[in-house]
């Protein structure tokens, strides 16, 4: 990516977590790029293929401004680890114009800690995926180096920031906090049990997660032998079985025929 952002679209969202969506909607800002390559990403024309319109500092302030003139609950960051320089420039002109909706930083987690102490005191939400337990795994699937690694860091960099008590104001919407997500594949590959586990034990068994079952085969997982299939009822059992394990109660979990987020 460039000097410039990457947008692929902005818009009020309504399919995200109830106190980030809440009854007016999230006003998510999609940027193209990622810091993972997922093979099963649903979203890959967006993410893997760049395909979006250049938005400079202004742009982006102009953006988040229209979006709270809708009467969105928040501003959704989404993938914009490859440019918080941009979001940065971006809100003294956005705050010059009124806005004063809480920030929520939607990324992968897999953020260097380098660039999250940047936003320290920017951010007021940070909604990071934890998604593998076991680095070859994160490396196969996703081409993420020594993922487990940094999404740790990342994810105590986040909590040490906002943490562990989601703030809520009076209407259920969050104001400051962190929420987990956490998407369960096929044959245990994101190793649900260790990553709860982890959680509870470094972060706190009081951090909310969103345990997701919407995985469906996409992009190069189409007929893929291991994970071009979506996850069984018993699959997602088992990792609902090890949520209680770890004794984490905060959050949501998705039911097997919910609609895909």
């Amino acid at each position: 990516m460039g000097a410039i952002a990457v947008v692929a679209s902005f818009n009020d969202h309504h399919w995200e977590e109830p106190c980030i969506s809440g009854t007016r909607g999230s006003g998510t800002i999609f940027f193209s790029g990622c810091t993972g390559r997922c093979r099963f990403c649903q979203n890959y024309p967006i993410s893997q293929m760049n395909r979006g319109n250049l938005a400079d500092d202004q742009r982006l302030a102009e953006m988040m401004v229209r979006m709270q003139r809708r009467g969105v609950h928040n501003i959704n960051l989404v993938t914009p680890t490859h440019f918080v320089p941009q979001i940065l420039g971006a809100l003294p002109y956005a705050v010059e114009r009124g806005f004063a909706l809480p920030l929520v930083y939607n990324s992968s987690g897999f953020d260097s800690v380098e660039t999250l102490r940047l936003l320290d005191g920017v951010i007021d939400i940070y909604l990071p995926d934890a998604k593998y337990a076991d680095d070859e795994v994160a490396q196969r699937l996703s081409g993420f180096p020594s993922y487990v690694q940094h999404n740790r860091a990342a994810m105590l960099e986040m909590f040490r920031q906002v943490g562990a008590e989601l703030a809520l104001d009076d209407e259920g919407i969050a104001r400051r906090g962190m929420i987990i997500r956490h998407l369960v594949l096929p044959d245990a590959l994101a190793g649900s049990r260790e990553v709860f586990r982890w959680l509870a034990a470094h972060l706190s068994p009081h951090i909310h997660l969103s345990v997701m079952a919407q995985y469906f085969p996409a992009y190069h997982a189409v007929d893929d032998p291991v994970i071009g299939r979506r996850i069984t009822l018993e699959e997602y059992d088992a990792a609902l079985a090890a949520l209680d394990e770890a004794g984490l109660e905060e959050g949501w979990v998705q039911d097997m025929d919910d609609e895909i987020l």
